[in-house]
């Protein structure tokens, strides 16, 4: 198998659950017996499905289809993934406790807010980092004086810690498994102003007494974090993580009636929604609005498989090029902006961070 047949069939198999003809076509191809295991372990780690993958396989009941070690070991991960996932639901729900009895009322994004709304059959399905929540804008130092009333202190004990305009520095709790990430943004730059804290807040649900997005701003978020927050539409890749969450909510909400919600942000979401409807087998949850502009990224997206070499080494120009307009940003903010030059000097001046820069302890 090579990687784009290994990236279609994990896509389909975690929509066996739900769609009965991916789930015979997959069925097919597993009794064929000619599944690059290797590729499909690889692949699915890569994009943090992997026990999503083993979940809808469990329900399909195809694992008699799939070598025994790896059965055992899938359930190993999921099982972990799972226990983990139970202690960020309670650490969330405390921590929704805490901040409502000091009248901040947040709402809960990303995977932790899909737990939370019970969007997946297993919790142990998704693979969760940090707690992501946003307050509004006149709560945020004052939720943070909260939290750490409560006992949570830095991640990091860095004095140069960056100063991020879309999330206060990571938190997180002794005896706590996951970190907390406070945001007062969503997005930065010239999307900030149109998804956003008033935006999303206006129809947001309370599901047992927590705050989480509707769901037509669940799926444009999923999207968003790749196609913006790690530049998915100039690389015009897929990361099946946020995709099988598209996927899952669009059973739930009209993708394309939720992008269209939007102004300059619609064109790059729709763009996803189309990658996701080709990858998952052209599913009707996952139709798009089928434009001139999309279906150029369409060919482009599907062009980059015939040559891989080729669009990795593109993939690394880009991510060069990212990385150098961060830097150039930067220094334009360290003029204008005093944080970001006492970030700056304090970065240069630290003994801590020459140290960990030259691999000394």
């Amino acid at each position: 198998m090579n990687y784009k047949e290994t990236l279609y069939f994990i896509a389909k198999c975690l929509t066996i659950s739900l769609e009965d003809n991916n789930k015979q076509e997959t069925e097919k191809q597993l009794k064929s017996k000619s599944i690059d295991w290797d590729a499909i372990v690889k692949v699915s780690t890569a994009h943090y499905v992997f026990p999503a993958l083993f979940c809808n396989l469990l329900r399909a009941d195809f694992l008699q289809y799939l070598p025994q070690e790896l059965v055992s070991y899938m359930e190993y991960i999921t099982d972990i993934n799972r226990e983990r996932n139970k202690q960020i639901i309670t650490q969330a729900k405390e921590l929704n406790r805490v901040l409502l009895a000091n009248n901040i009322t947040p709402i809960f994004l990303k995977g932790t807010g899909n737990l939370l709304a019970g969007l997946y059959d297993d919790i142990g399905e998704r693979m969760v980092g940090d707690i992501d929540f946003i307050s509004p804008i006149e709560d945020y130092t004052k939720t943070i004086t909260v939290l750490r009333q409560f006992g949570y202190l830095n991640v990091s004990n860095n004095t140069y810690d960056f100063p991020n305009e879309k999330h206060y520095r990571r938190l997180q709790k002794a005896n706590n498994i996951a970190a907390v990430e406070i945001h007062k943004k969503l997005l930065l730059g010239k999307y900030d102003n149109e998804f956003n804290y008033d935006f999303v807040s206006k129809d947001s649900q309370v599901i047992k007494g927590i705050n989480l997005l509707s769901y037509p701003n669940k799926l444009n978020l999923s999207i968003i974090s790749h196609q913006i927050g790690e530049y998915g539409y100039h690389y015009k890749n897929i990361y099946l993580r946020q995709a099988y969450d598209v996927f899952l909510l669009s059973k739930k909400t009209s993708g394309s009636a939720a992008v269209n919600r939007l102004d300059k942000l619609s064109h790059p979401l729709n763009c996803f929604l189309a990658v996701c409807y080709e990858v998952f087998n052209k599913l009707d949850s996952l139709k798009y609005n089928n434009t001139i502009r999309t279906a150029s990224y369409l060919s482009i997206f599907n062009s980059q498989f015939t040559n891989l070499k080729k669009t990795n080494s593109l993939h690394k120009l880009m991510k060069r090029y990212f990385l150098l307009k961060s830097i150039l940003n930067f220094f334009y903010k360290s003029i204008v902006y005093k944080e970001y030059r006492i970030w700056l000097f304090d970065r240069l001046t630290s003994l801590a961070f020459y140290k960990k820069r030259l691999g000394i302890k």
